[in-house]
């Protein structure tokens, strides 16, 4: 999973500077021999020596992705002690999810029904806080932070505009909770709750989207 992320963020059009941890030595050298922007580092990701190799207090965000979910909830925990302001697990249990808060983690992704495109996102948005999956994948809650540069911020509710299969379900603005209506504008810094269908999930990315300026 890490190599494919690694693998699209290198085919991107903009520049995101990369690291990979591959505690597999076999596995880091066949990842070097194949990505061509990435630096691969072969070691522990729980490793604080290796954390700071690979300057984790000035990256932008950590994606912990091995096959083991305590692994991964370890990773991100250390990585944002040492300054990583933005933590991203897989999760294979769901019943470690209501855990997640607490820890401190910003999203999580569900392999069963999440794609690399989803985890992409999360990069992408910079500020999304969770992503549930309804059902057999059929559809997502989506709980966002609303940036600065992203399509929604500064619109009335009735003015943009969502596929048919996107409602509103809450906005945060905050401490408090509100309502959603037509005539309640988003603003910068808001938190919405968006329902969406499989089908329309791209178009709520576009939505939520930034300018590649932001970053």
């Amino acid at each position: 999973m890490g190599f494919t992320v690694a693998k699209h963020l290198e085919n991107r059009s903009s520049r995101i500077r990369a690291k990979v941890i591959e505690i597999d030595r076999e596995n880091a050298e066949h990842a070097a021999e194949l990505l061509e922007k990435t630096i691969v580092l072969h070691g522990d990701g729980l490793d604080a020596e290796m954390l700071a190799e690979a300057n984790i207090e000035r990256s932008d965000v950590i994606l912990a992705l091995t096959d083991d979910d305590k692994t991964n909830l370890l990773a991100a925990i250390r990585a944002k002690s040492m300054g990583c302001p933005l933590a991203i697990c897989l999760i294979n249990d769901p019943s470690m999810v209501p855990l997640l808060h607490a820890m401190g983690i910003d999203a999580y992704v569900n392999p069963r029904a999440t794609t690399v495109s989803s985890i992409l996102r999360h990069i992408r948005h910079g500020r999304v806080r969770g992503v549930y999956s309804i059902g057999d994948a059929e559809g997502e809650v989506i709980e966002a932070q609303v940036m600065s540069t992203s399509t929604i911020s500064g619109q009335y509710i009735r003015d943009i505009e969502f596929p048919e299969g996107v409602l509103v379900g809450a906005v945060r603005k905050g401490p408090k909770i509100l309502k959603p209506s037509g005539s309640l504008r988003i603003e910068e810094g808001d938190h919405v709750v968006l329902f969406a269908l499989a089908a329309d999930v791209g178009e709520v990315e576009r939505l939520l989207q930034v300018t590649v300026d932001f970053f």
